[in-house]
């Protein structure tokens, strides 16, 4: 999930042309923090993922599902 994670968002700061320095402070997070969360490496908070998502004009819906719906 990481990897799909930081695809998306690399994606999307590149697709509206900001640069991770302006992303970082928009976010409020350090660019290391919003670096290591482009290339997968350590373990963002949700809420650190959420304000990089919210920075980029999208949003974070999480979905819990049972072991039973994950069979199906």
């Amino acid at each position: 999930m990481n990897s799909e994670i930081s695809k998306i968002i690399k994606e999307r700061r590149r697709d509206l042309g900001v640069d991770q320095k302006s992303l970082a402070r928009i976010a409020g997070i350090s660019v290391h923090a919003l670096s290591d969360l482009e290339t997968g490496k350590g373990n963002p908070t949700l809420t650190t993922v959420s304000q990089v998502l919210n920075a980029l004009g999208m949003t974070l819906k999480p979905t819990i599902t049972s072991p039973e719906e994950q069979d199906a």
